[in-house]
This record gives C-alpha cells, structure tokens and sequence, in this order.
C-alpha cells in the first residue's frame, strides 16, 4: 500500500452535501477528483456546488479567479465504475446505511488496483463490520470529515479492527497534505467525538425533561457560563432532530444499551411530531423563514439589590474562586469570616447572605440536601468555564429556601455583572454536571486505548469547538470534584448511566492529571 501521491486522482462515491465537500477539499490540494453518484444528476449537482462555493471565495477576496477556475475544473462527475479505476483513493459518502456503505465499498475494491486506499466516511458505523465485506478489509480505513468539509479543520481517521498501520499512516499523512488536522482513534461507536458529545445533548434533554429548567435557558447558561460557542438544543435543532436521534440511538445500540448512551423520549417525542429543526421550521424552537428563532428565550432573573457585605468562610470557593474578585469589583465587600457564628456554617465553606443563608459552589448534591446546615437554607452556584469573564451564571435552590436569601444570592451574583438564571434544585446543576459527563467519558475511552489524551482533547476542540478539551478541563477543576459531581448524580439516579472510570479513580488515588494518561 503505498500513500496517496500528490496529483492522483482521487474518487468520491456520493455526490450529496458531504461528498460535495470532500471533493473540494481534494481538489484543493491539487487531486482531479472523480464524483459518481446513482443519480447523474447528483454527481453534476454537486460540480456545480463546488464551483460555486469557490466563486464565493473569490469574491470574499480569499482566492484568485484562476485558482478557483483551476480548483473547480479538477471536479467533475464520473459516468461509471470504470472511470474510477485509476485512482489512487476511493472514498464513500453514501446513505449512512452499513448494508449500502459494503456492497459500495465491494463495488469499489472490484474496480481499483490493489494499491488504492480505500476509506469510508461513515460518522457513527462500524469500520470494521463494513470492512469485513472486502475481500482485504486491511486496506480500509474511516476518513471521518465534519461539515461542512471545506471549513472544518478535523478528521477521524478511524482504524478497523483489520486495518493496515500502514494504512492509517498513509491516510492521516493523506488528511495532513490537504490542511487538515488528523486524530487516530479505534472503530468503536461514535468514534471521538460523537461519542464524548452524546453527553453534551443527553444531560441538557433530561434537566428539561425533568422540568429542571427550559431548553433556551440550558443553551444559555452552557454558552454564558460553560463557553460553549451553541448550546445542545440550538445545536440538535440546527443538525437535524431525526439525525441527532439515530446517532444516539447508534452509539447505545452498538453499546449494548449502555445507559450511558440511551436516548431521550422526550426527543423521540420531537421526531414522532415531525419537528425535526430548522429544515422543518421547527424543532425545539419555532423558526422564521430567514431561520432566526422565534421563541429562544432563556429564564433570566429580574434585578435585585446585592448584599453591602457577606461573610465568606473558608478560603477556597471552589472553581468558582475568581468570581470572588468580580463581586468585590461590583462593590460588595467580601470579608473573611472571624470567630464562631452559628456552629452548623462554621465548617461548610461558601458565603454567608443575609437571613442567615448560604450561597456555595455546588459539588454534584442539590441544594435541599444541605438545608439543614443553615438556617435560612443554601443557594447552589453552578460552574462557569471562565469565571473572571463568564456572562451568566446558574443558581440552584430549593422552594423552602427563604425568598430574601434567594434575592440576595441573585443580586449578589449580578453585582459581578453576569446575568442569572435560576433553575430547578437538580443534582449537578448544568454545567458541572454536562463538563463532568464529558469529562468521565473521555478518560474512559482513553483507558480502553481507542484515542490518546492529546487526540481526544484536540479532537473535542476542532470538531465542536468546546472552550477546553475535556481532558484539559478535568484537569482544571481537577479529578476529584468531578468524581464527586458524578457520584451525587449516581446516588440520585443509580441506573449506571453516571458510574466513575475506574480510570478517573484510579487517576484521583495516584494524583495523576488526567491529560498524562
């Protein structure tokens, strides 16, 4: 097997939007590019599509006339098989059908030398369980692109259980020569970044199934205060309700049920309803023509005064310690608390507020299950990515917490200049509990060897754009407060969708960072 040369024809099998993308990436890079599709009509569509996404690059001063001439003449459709039989690699981007994705594959190998790379651009199938339809399985290999393929810098190469090293080499040297950023991972379900991002979704359906809080409020507080550049539902709503579904429903199927994977009713509910996202005009939220949303808005709090002073005991505000410093900005001194006052508040750090209440950093537990440790009752703070310039922040407190301790816990946050929202008292509010979710999940596929830690973190920030890789931010706010917002959330739901890694534990025990495993 020997690696793609530079100028070598390359052939795309499906000519719909992905395959379209991933002409233009080759085609870039200098290959005459080979488009066969069923329809002809397709394979012409799509020439068309790439030239006209060039023609807009040259007037957005990014390209010449005559590089986007040249790159677009290098695109055209094939008429058959035949034509395909001297390049140099063969990429399918067919319906995401594994009985349609072999019998194309097998069509190919058919056709093409013994030397030709052969690569599926399937997003959520098996590699090895469609390679194992070729009569050498070792010369395929998963070139897993994001869309749309032209912008986005990542792709999976993906291994099979019977796929060459050698193989894998020559397509991630392949995907580096076109501009793109390559990550090595197994042929398990979802790969990297599906897999790790079914978190992302899962926990966001299940806080507005449980009432928790409404789906434009969890978008917001996990892109004010998480730094996620979409929040879950704009997200799904944007890829396609029915297409977010079946890739949940893939990855937990091929896990055997897995809990940790399982799809929502409430999302299957969507799909059953037709409201499928913005193709359909409406999904979780209702869209305009032009797209913008409708009915997007989040539960924010009205103003309220702030505390001239709260007490603060302990040191340590958890990952929430610099916000500390933007609530003294907004003019409310933080003093630290000196001497015995009230015996049960004594050992349990946060900020004392006014009518004897308590706002602290939540640790994964509700906010009812410390009610007994204050008298006025305990307002939760949820984590932020950023704290010193998040522009949201989540609140979580009980219905018997005193209304003045809740006033005040919201002014005193809005002093540091965020908006607030306060949500249902859930276990792990939303951002610890998704950042904790996702965080177990990516250890734990590097503990099974399927990614390394660096591809597993570069991965997460390329293909969606996460503030830090969950390995990164595992780090960050360390191990063990991870492993105790997921054994709150375990306790409070025992179904084993929120077991700990043994990695993660093994890792909190050894004092390991999680990006050294």
């Amino acid at each position: 097997m020997h690696p793609v040369r530079p100028g070598e024809p390359v052939g795309v099998v499906g000519a719909g939007t992905m395959g379209a993308g991933i002409a233009e990436v080759a085609a870039r890079a200098g290959h005459p590019v080979l488009l066969l599709d069923a329809d002809p009509a397709a394979g012409r569509m799509a020439s068309h599509e790439v030239r006209e996404r060039l023609s807009r690059q040259v007037r957005r001063g990014r390209m010449s006339t005559a590089e986007a001439e040249t790159t677009a003449g290098r695109v055209r459709p094939a008429r058959g098989w035949a034509e395909l039989a001297g390049c140099g690699l063969i990429i399918e981007s067919v319906v995401e059908d594994l009985q349609v994705k072999r019998r194309v594959l097998a069509r190919a190998e058919a056709e093409v030398g013994e030397d030709t790379l052969l690569a599926t651009n399937t997003s959520s199938l098996s590699v090895t369980r469609i390679g194992s339809a070729l009569r050498r399985p070792d010369r395929l290999v998963g070139l897993h692109f994001f869309t749309p393929a032209p912008r986005m810098e990542l792709v999976e190469v993906v291994r099979g259980g019977a796929t060459d090293d050698k193989v894998t080499d020559a397509a991630a040297d392949l995907v580096r020569g076109w501009g793109k950023t390559p990550v090595l991972c197994a042929s398990t379900p979802g790969f990297v970044v599906n897999r790790i991002a079914r978190a992302f979704s899962g926990e966001a359906q299940r806080l507005v199934e449980r009432g928790a809080a409404s789906p434009a409020t969890v978008d917001a507080v996990l892109r004010g205060a998480g730094g996620f550049p979409m929040g879950p539902f704009e997200l799904s709503d944007l890829v396609g309700q029915d297409v977010e579904l079946a890739v949940t429903r893939s990855v937990w199927e091929q896990t055997f049920h897995d809990p940790r994977y399982a799809p929502t009713v409430w999302q299957q509910r969507l799909v059953d309803a037709g409201r499928l996202g913005r193709k359909t005009g409406r999904g979780v939220f209702a869209y305009a023509p032009g797209g913008s949303t409708l009915d997007a808005t989040a539960g924010t709090a009205p103003s309220r005064r702030p505390p001239g002073m709260v007490e603060l005991f302990e040191d340590d505000f958890g990952v929430m310690a610099p916000f500390l410093d933007r609530i003294v900005a907004g003019g409310v001194d933080v003093v630290q608390a000196g001497g015995p006052r009230g015996e049960p508040l004594e050992d349990l750090p946060g900020l004392r507020l006014p009518g004897n209440g308590l706002l602290r950093v939540t640790d994964g537990g509700t906010a009812r299950s410390w009610a007994v440790e204050a008298e006025g009752g305990v307002v939760l703070l949820d984590w932020a990515h950023d704290p010193q310039h998040c522009t949201r922040v989540a609140l979580m407190a009980p219905r018997t917490v005193g209304p003045g301790v809740l006033d005040a816990a919201i002014g005193l946050c809005q002093a540091a200049g965020v908006e607030v929202s306060v949500i249902g008292d859930v276990a792990g509010g939303i951002v610890a509990r998704t950042v904790s979710m996702l965080v177990n999940e990516a250890v734990e596929l590097v503990a099974r060897g399927e990614a390394t830690a660096t591809d597993v973190d570069v991965a997460m920030l390329l293909g969606t754009g996460y503030p830090s890789g969950p390995l990164e931010w595992g780090d960050r706010v360390s191990a063990v407060r991870v492993a105790a917002v997921l054994g709150e959330l375990h306790e409070e739901t025992p179904t084993g969708r929120y077991r700990l890694s043994s990695r993660l534990d093994e890792a909190i025990v050894t004092e390991e960072n999680l990006r050294d495993l």
